[in-house]
């Protein structure tokens, strides 16, 4: 299943290696220059990205198959807009905490965009910015943190295999998830520099 659904993903998915600035984190944060992280390095964590048609996310049988295959029995959409959203900054402020999850969490963009931090080996911030019709999936026990972007909204439907995902603020590292996902993705024998996450 990971690798279906990729055509033109690149036009709503794109990673790079984040700057330290500590600006507005709503901000691409490139570094200089800039250095881009490849797809298929993602892959290498447990990230799994696809590229679907937002506009047909109700009745779209690609969806329904991922869904299955992954075992997302649950959903729910967020709709983060500060005219929206109740408690707005407090929700963003909290999505930005450096988090992990007991289970996988499947984000799925139907409109508007935002980003998606993840650590790599050396515990550097790698960015990914997700765009309608971009499909992610973060690893259980993967620290990772999200934020808007300047467009101030996305909306999003987010795919739980259980109906209440617990999650866990840095440091967490001797939870089971977290545990399990280190011996699943990151400690692979590879050839590839500075894919693996923290």
């Amino acid at each position: 299943m990971e690798t279906r659904f990729q055509d033109g993903k690149e036009e709503v998915l794109q990673a790079w290696f984040m700057d330290d600035g500590e600006e507005d984190h709503r901000l691409p944060h490139h570094c200089e220059p800039k250095k881009f992280v490849s797809l298929d390095k993602l892959a290498d964590l447990g990230i799994v990205t696809w590229r679907l048609n937002a506009e047909n996310h109700e009745s779209d049988e690609d969806l329904k198959q991922i869904r299955e295959a992954r075992g997302c029995s649950f959903m729910y959409t967020v709709d983060m807009h500060p005219e929206r959203l109740p408690d707005y900054e407090a929700r963003l402020k909290s999505f930005f905490q450096e988090h992990r999850h007991t289970n996988e969490e499947t984000t799925y963009c139907i409109e508007g965009s935002g980003y998606y931090d993840v650590r790599d080996k050396n515990d550097c911030w790698i960015r990914i910015a997700v765009k309608k019709g971009g499909m992610i999936v973060i690893p259980a026990g993967i620290y990772h943190r999200f934020t808007l972007d300047t467009s101030n909204y996305i909306k999003a439907i987010l795919y739980l295999t259980k109906p209440v995902d617990s999650s866990s603020n840095r440091p967490s590292d001797d939870l089971p998830s977290r545990k399990e996902t280190f011996e699943t993705f990151l400690r692979k024998e590879t050839d590839k520099v500075g894919v693996e996450a923290r």
